[in-house]
């Protein structure tokens, strides 16, 4: 289930998935030297400290499935279990590598039933926040949380409607403001082609995993 392990393997997996600067062939380094922090023992699960793994047992993200303009990223946790999102790197109008977007399923009985974290560059102007709008629909506002090394992140969560709205939705509009230009914003395409079928295997794989 959803417990300290998985929630620290994620939260690496998403934030090893790749520069928001788009520096994509750096991912598999990235993604080996994040997750091998998070490895830990049963002991690590009580405590939320890391034991530390062997090298050699340390798992790199994979790619499992292609779903349109969607991928589906996991990587192998602690007794063969699988830890997944939906992937897809956001572009800008001139086709350049801006940012990542990096789905994945909560528990049930809350409100939220999926989370996402959307990575932007370091250069973003926090104070702005993020937009995000499904079919010229009305946006959303949403605040960053934390940048790191890999970029500014923003936390998001997602009611039942609103993934539906992906499910049926062509294209999200997300909209970011650089700090060098405050005056400036960034328009940022997420295509939903693919989302449903994504976002089934995505749950399919969650519920593997708990069995």
């Amino acid at each position: 289930m959803w417990n300290l392990i998985k929630s620290l393997m994620m939260a690496t997996l998403i934030a090893s998935a790749g520069v928001a600067s788009a520096q994509t062939s750096e991912e598999g380094a990235a993604a080996a030297e994040a997750t091998e922090e998070t490895q830990s023992n049963d002991a690590a699960e009580a405590t939320g400290l890391s034991m530390g793994a062997p090298e050699s047992q340390v798992s790199q993200p994979y790619v499992k499935g292609t779903f349109g303009d969607w991928e589906l990223r996991c990587v192998q946790a602690q007794g063969n279990n699988e830890i997944c999102q939906l992937y897809q790197l956001l572009r800008d109008g001139e086709g350049t590598s801006v940012a990542e977007f990096n789905l994945f399923p909560l528990p049930e009985g809350q409100q939220a039933v999926a989370g996402a974290n959307i990575v932007t560059p370091l250069e973003t102007l926090l104070t702005a926040n993020l937009r995000l709008a499904v079919d010229g629909g009305q946006s959303k506002v949403y605040p960053y949380s934390f940048c790191s090394q890999v970029g500014c992140f923003s936390r998001i969560g997602l009611t039942a409607e609103e993934v539906d709205t992906f499910r049926k939705g062509a294209t999200a509009n997300v909209t970011i403001v650089p700090a060098a230009a405050p005056n400036e914003t960034v328009q940022l395409s997420l295509s939903l082609s693919g989302f449903t079928a994504g976002y089934n295997a995505l749950l399919e794989s969650e519920k593997t995993d708990s069995q």
